[in-house]
This record gives C-alpha cells, sequence and structure tokens, in this order.
C-alpha cells in the first residue's frame, strides 16, 4: 500500500492508466487463454462456467456486461446467446476486447466509459441482463450510486447479476503463514492507494509500477444500494473460492471448479466471493 496522498477526484485518470497498462499483458497471459477462444467456438471463460448454472437460460436477452475489461466474460455471455453489450473506462482494454470478438467473428458491442456514465453513453431501461464479474465494485468510491446507476440500466423485469470477491477477503492481508486484518472492510472515506510492478496472473514478467485508487463495500453497503434503488433481491450466495491469488501463496487451487482458488487450509473459514441477484420490479 503506498503513502500517497489522494487529492481531488483524479481517480478515474489514475485507474485508467492502470488498465491501460495491464490489459495488453493480460490478452497476452495463458490466465485470460485467448487463444482457446479462438480455436474453440464453444469454450467459455472459466468465470462465465462459475456462474452459469445461477445465471440459467440467457439465450435473447440483451446483456450488458459492466466493467468487461478485455471481454473474455463478455464473449462467454454471447456464446450462451445473449446480445451483449460490454462497458469499461479503459480505452486498451475495449480494444482487445474488440480485437477478440472481431477474431471470432461475434457481433458484441463494446463502448469506452466508466461506469456511472453507463445511463447516459447507452439510455435507460435498455437491458434485461446487467452482469458484472470478478473484481469490479472495488473500483468505484460510491455504492449507493452504482446500484442507482443499475436500476435505471435495466428494463422492467430485467436483473442484475454480479459475482465479485467477498470484502472479508480485502479487508485481510497474507503475512506468513496466516492472513491478517489490515484494510477497512466498509467503504472507507479515503480510497486506498495501492502500487506495484504486479498483477493477478502470470504475465511473464514485472509491469509498469502504476498506483490504484480503491475502495472497499461491506456486504451490507452493497445490499443496501441494490434495495434503495429500488431492485428486488432473488437470491445471495456466498463461495470459499475466487478466481485469483487473493491471499497470494495461502491459496491454492479449487479441486471442484476450474479457475478457482480457496484456503489451502481449512477453507471452510472464509467466504472468498459472494453472488448476488436483483430484479427490477416489471
Amino acid at each position: 500500500m503506498s503513502d500517497e496522498t489522494p487529492r481531488g477526484d483524479d481517480y478515474l485518470a489514475i485507474n485508467r492508466a492502470y488498465w491501460d497498462d495491464r490489459a495488453p499483458a493480460h490478452a497476452s497471459a495463458d490466465d485470460y487463454g485467448i487463444p482457446r477462444f479462438v480455436a474453440d467456438p464453444t469454450v467459455l471463460s472459466d468465470v462465465v462456467e462459475f456462474d452459469r448454472a445461477r445465471l440459467g437460460d440467457v439465450s435473447g436477452m440483451r446483456g450488458l456486461h459492466l466493467q468487461c475489461h478485455i471481454g473474455t466474460d463478455t464473449l462467454s455471455l454471447h456464446r450462451l446467446g445473449a446480445r451483449m453489450t460490454g462497458l469499461d473506462l479503459s480505452p486498451v482494454s475495449i480494444r482487445e476486447a474488440r480485437a477478440l470478438a472481431a477474431a471470432v467473428d461475434a457481433d458484441i458491442d463494446y463502448v469506452e466509459a466508466e461506469s456511472y456514465r453507463a445511463v447516459e453513453v447507452l439510455g435507460a431501461g435498455q437491458f434485461d441482463l446487467v452482469y458484472s464479474s470478478i473484481g469490479t465494485l472495488l473500483w468505484l468510491p460510491d455504492i449507493a450510486r452504482w446500484g442507482r446507476v443499475v436500476a435505471e440500466l435495466l428494463a422492467p423485469g430485467g436483473r442484475l447479476f454480479i459475482r465479485d470477491t467477498h470484502p472479508m477477503v480485502s479487508a485481510l492481508e497474507a503475512r506468513g503463514d496466516d492472513a491478517v486484518l489490515r484494510y477497512s472492510y466498509f467503504t472507507p472515506e479515503q480510497p486506498l492507494v495501492f502500487d506495484g510492478t504486479d498483477t493477478y496472473v502470470e504475465t511473464g514478467g514485472p509491469l509498469a509500477d502504476l498506483p490504484t485508487w480503491e475502495w472497499s463495500h461491506g456486504i451490507g453497503e452493497i445490499l443496501t444500494a441494490v434495495l434503495d434503488a429500488g431492485l428486488t433481491i432473488t437470491a445471495y450466495e456466498e463461495h470459499d473460492s475466487v478466481p485469483y491469488r487473493a491471499l497470494d501463496h495461502l491459496m491454492a487451487p479449487h479441486p471442484e471448479h476450474p479457475g478457482e482458488l480457496h484456503l489451502a487450509e481449512h477453507p471452510e473459514r472464509l467466504a472468498a466471493s459472494f453472488t448476488l441477484q436483483a430484479a427490477k420490479p416489471a
């Protein structure tokens, strides 16, 4: 964690620069498996495979993937039959997502914009499904505003589906053979400022040393944001795994879910991620 003192509202530029730098490295990383998507039209991302049973049939749905990054999950939802749009604040991420879609001849719309501007650029009530995958909410300073944006994007009867890292994991730091509480569980007054040359997948070498500004949000805060926006919560579930090494060397591959990791010892001690589903009244 950096000692930098956050100033102003320039988190978008700071985080955009970070994702612009990481996107090409992620697109070439084995963990994202871009060649597999190109070679096999049935391949889905591990993230969407994990979500698939809970998602149900999405055929014909107008879907929006918020914070879509390089589009592997967006493409996976397209392959399940949804008519997909992906939105991300990083122009380089959008470029990589469009390149993947072009390589497999997938009709997906990609839009460069930050999440809070989604209604402005896409219109209200346009989507049957708003989907958000792992590692998204921590980039947003105002969780209540996010809830309102999601509700406005959804058509009557539309649904929100989000799986994200559990805030309990985000509050922990791996130290030696254990994890210790270090960071805020609830939304902090000031962002958590980190820097470093690493990323959450193997890229073959160090990357640019760039800062990020992040915000934790407690489960109660997330649920309240959804309810206050007028949505009805239809399902909530916690999982013992997450698809990256959230606690570094303390994590091990999950025996049942490809691409997922959980605590190597006694994984039942920790909720590593959660799935939240909600619906907009018809």
